[in-house]
């Protein structure tokens, strides 16, 4: 479990560096140049989120069970998955009505993804990784609120709605194939159970 809290903390922090370090981050800028930080905060990315993968994967192995979801809990987050796979394509894509209105759609996905996975595990491990990545989502939503509002962050302007089609086709996909395997390969956990 120490390696996923570990893990959890090293990745949110550098991820929330901006809206709780900022002098940080731009003194670091200022000496090593923003494609530097890029590189720097890219690859720490990376290595925190192994970090977490790994962490989880270990903590899981014994990890005790604090509630047992209902069947049901699992059918809400299959439904809820798919507006957060919609909104994970749309945020890839330029902005169509999905992500003008969403205006952070990455954001709004990581908070979805993280409360369907919530409602369904009661495993100690599930509820701090899914629990962590939501109160992350809401604080980071609302910081990003605060600086488009100063002028900081630019929001989506809408630009075609054939950007939306591509978002929920590339998003059902995704869903699709995230049910008929995807998740078991990588999680080691079918989300439907035959």
């Amino acid at each position: 479990m120490i390696l996923l809290v570990v893990g959890l903390l090293l990745f949110l922090c550098l991820h929330s560096a901006r809206v709780v370090a900022p002098q940080a981050r731009s003194g670091i800028i200022a000496r090593i140049g923003e494609g530097g930080w890029k590189g720097l905060y890219s690859l720490l990315s990376l290595g925190f989120l192994v970090l977490v993968i790994y962490g989880f994967a270990v903590a899981r192995a014994d990890t005790p069970v604090l509630w047992y979801p209902p069947v049901w809990t699992q059918h809400i987050a299959l439904v809820l998955m798919l507006p957060a796979m919609i909104c994970l394509a749309a945020s890839f894509l330029p902005a169509g009505h999905i992500k003008a209105r969403a205006k952070f759609p990455l954001v709004l996905s990581v908070k979805i993804w993280a409360l369907a996975h919530l409602i369904a595990n009661g495993e100690l491990s599930s509820i701090l990784l899914f629990a962590t990545f939501l109160a992350w989502g809401v604080v980071l939503r609302i910081s990003l609120k605060r600086r488009a509002a100063e002028g900081e962050v630019t929001l989506p302007v809408f630009v075609s709605g054939r950007y939306d089609a591509i978002a929920v086709v590339a998003g059902l996909a995704l869903w699709g194939w995230m049910i008929l395997g995807l998740h078991e390969w990588l999680i080691g956990v079918a989300p439907l159970v035959f």
